[in-house]
């Protein structure tokens, strides 16, 4: 089936909140609401523009209208959660979530999008500059994204972290160490892949063929996304675990990080992208 307009996931996103206990992160919002729809992985898989699967960019625009509605909040740490009023709920009338959404934003001018009028103010804003850095980051040279992820592990507090920048090694870029409570230490590899679309399961098993017997931990860098099979293999039990960063996190985590990413306090958080030094790596 093709992917749902924004309003029409309204429901489907309010019953996957409700199935997963009433809190989740976006990646279990997306999960959950595949299974509701019954989609098929290419369907879940298809692109939107960029780097965003339809899926995603269209459940942004839900999460967005859910939270003007007042009946879904996030934390600082990406977790969305059903308000109080919102547990209270177990069906929306999307006409009226689109009414008393598009009332308060107090627009006057109008941009059409996704076949549907929007008030320009109501675009969701892990949709605009999220795209805006990763499209950065995926014009830059392959050795420059390493050195980008090798920075970005150093400031997340890994320390001896080498790009090791070999064609032949199976897929690993790099590796380092990263102590946790000053007393134990962990060996980690990691491979960067600047992808558009999906990094799929196989990926995953060939990184980890290449990882064991080198290091405790696997970490996986993309720009792009996970399929759910890439996820459920990266934690399969038996097998030494990886971890997964896909491009949404790495968006958060530079910006975070503050690593090429000027975030401007205002009422209203505004993200600038410095393309400058993505160039300069």
């Amino acid at each position: 089936m093709p992917i749902p307009t924004y309003d029409s996931l309204f429901n489907p996103l309010l019953q996957a909140m409700h199935n997963l206990g009433g809190s989740a992160s976006i990646a279990e919002q997306e999960d959950e609401v595949a299974g509701i729809l019954k989609l098929k992985d290419a369907e879940i898989a298809e692109i939107h523009r960029g780097n965003r699967t339809k899926l995603s960019y269209r459940l942004a625009w839900a999460r967005n209208y859910l939270k003007r509605y007042g009946i879904l909040d996030n934390s600082a740490r990406g977790v969305w959660a059903l308000t109080t009023e919102g547990q209270k709920l177990q069906q929306l009338d999307k006409l009226d979530v689109k009414k008393k959404v598009q009332a308060l934003s107090h627009v006057s001018g109008e941009r059409e999008d996704e076949g549907k009028i929007q008030p320009a103010s109501l675009e969701p804003k892990e949709v605009d500059w999220e795209d805006q850095l990763l499209q950065v980051v995926k014009k830059m040279a392959p050795d420059a994204f390493e050195r980008l992820c090798q920075r970005l592990l150093r400031e997340s507090g890994f320390i001896q972290v080498e790009v090791t920048g070999k064609t032949s090694d199976g897929g690993i870029d790099g590796k380092g160490v990263v102590r946790v409570g000053g007393l134990l230490s962990f060996h980690v590899i990691f491979q960067c892949k600047r992808y558009q679309g999906s990094v799929s399961s196989p990926t995953v098993r060939d990184f980890r063929g290449a990882m064991v017997g080198r290091a405790d931990k696997g970490l996986l860098i993309t720009t792009g996304t996970f399929t759910k099979d890439a996820r459920l293999e990266a934690q399969r039990d038996g097998a030494p675990p990886i971890d997964l960063i896909d491009g949404e996190a790495l968006a958060e985590k530079l910006k975070e990080l503050r690593i090429g990413v000027h975030v401007k306090e205002k009422i209203v958080e505004e993200v600038v992208i410095d393309e400058s030094y993505f160039q300069g790596i």
